[in-house]
């Protein structure tokens, strides 16, 4: 069990790093950290791109594996017999 906490929490600590990494990159309102990569020009385009849909599919799915590993630490927090 010990094994299974220490594999969530790593993953914890990478999903949150990437997680705010990637919100970093999205657009937002006055642009974002994404122009500085290029994401720039498909807002002078007038659509959203490519890139920036599938940027949107990766940050869902790395916020769902966070949510998961928060869920999954919170149960064997409860139920771990000391």
């Amino acid at each position: 069990m010990q094994i299974l906490e220490f594999a969530l929490q790593v993953l914890l600590g990478i999903t949150s790093l990437l997680l705010t990494l990637l919100i970093l990159l999205h657009k937002g309102r006055g642009g974002g950290l994404s122009d500085m990569f290029g994401g720039g020009m498909s807002s002078a385009m007038g659509s959203s791109g490519l890139a920036e849909r599938n940027l949107n599919r990766f940050t869902i799915v790395l916020a769902l594996a966070w949510f998961v590993s928060i869920v999954a630490l919170g149960l064997i927090t409860k139920f771990t017999v000391i």
